[in-house]
C-alpha cells in the first residue's frame, strides 16, 4: 500500500490523521509537489486523473482516491477505533460537520481555485487573499454556531473521542493559520483543535512533521 502524499495538503493531511488514529501506517510514501506541478505529470495522472492527493495504490494495481473515500475505506477495514459514531443519527452528523469542511470550505480555498483567480482571472494578491477569509469566515461562523449550541459536542467534535470531523477540522483550521486569519472568533473550534493537536496521532500528522516539509 503506497501512499501519495504533500505535506501542505489539508486532503491529505486528513488521510494521515486517520493513518496515526488506526495505527496503521502505509508500506511507502510518495511527495507529489504540488507547486512544482508533479500532480500533473503522466505518470501520476495515468494513476489519478484528478491529478490530487491524496491516492493509496496497491501492490495489484487498484487505487483508491478522494480523501473521505480512503478515510471511509480505512475505517472499515480497521475499524478500530472508529471514525463514526455508533448510531445513525451520530454517524449522520459527523459526515455532516466533515462534509462541511470537505466540501463546501476546501473546495473554494484549494491552491487549484487561488491559482485560477490570479493567473487567469487577473486578481490581485490582495483579492485572493480576501476571497479565501471571506470564505473561511462564513464556512467556520456557521460551524462555530453549530458545534458550540449543539449538545452531543464534546471534547471534540461528536463527544469524547475523535472522529470523521476532527480530522476534517484541524487540516482546515491549519490552513487558516497559514494564511494568516485570526481564529480566535472561533473558541470552540479552536478549544476541540487544541485537544486535537495533543494527542499523538494528529501531532505526528502535522505538516511541519512530514518528510517533505519545507
Amino acid at each position: 500500500m503506497k501512499l501519495y502524499d504533500y505535506f501542505r495538503s489539508s486532503a491529505a493531511y486528513r488521510v494521515r490523521i486517520a493513518f496515526n488514529l488506526k495505527g496503521v501506517a502505509p508500506d511507502a510514501r510518495v511527495s507529489v509537489h504540488l507547486r512544482h506541478g508533479s500532480q500533473r505529470a503522466q505518470e501520476y495522472l495515468a494513476l489519478n486523473p484528478q491529478g490530487l492527493v491524496p491516492a493509496i495504490e496497491f501492490d495489484d494495481g487498484r487505487v483508491l482516491t478522494q480523501s473521505l473515500a480512503i478515510i471511509e475505506w480505512l475505517d472499515e477495514t480497521h475499524p478500530e477505533p472508529p471514525l463514526l459514531p455508533s448510531d445513525a443519527e451520530g454517524r449522520a452528523r459527523v459526515r455532516a460537520i466533515a462534509l462541511q469542511i470537505a466540501c463546501d470550505i476546501h473546495p473554494l480555498n484549494n491552491l487549484r481555485v487561488l491559482n485560477y483567480l490570479i493567473n487567469t482571472l487577473g486578481v490581485s494578491r490582495e483579492q485572493k487573499d480576501g476571497w479565501y477569509k471571506y470564505w473561511i469566515d462564513v464556512g467556520f461562523e456557521a460551524l462555530e454556531r453549530q458545534l458550540a449550541n449543539d449538545s452531543a459536542t464534546g471534547r471534540f467534535c461528536h463527544g469524547d473521542t475523535p472522529t470523521l470531523a476532527d480530522v476534517c477540522l484541524v487540516p482546515q483550521l491549519a490552513n487558516a493559520r497559514r494564511f494568516d486569519i485570526d481564529v480566535s472568533p472561533w473558541p470552540t473550534l479552536t478549544r476541540i483543535e487544541a485537544a486535537c493537536n495533543a494527542t499523538k496521532a494528529f501531532a505526528d500528522a502535522a505538516p511541519s512533521r512530514q518528510p517533505d516539509a519545507e
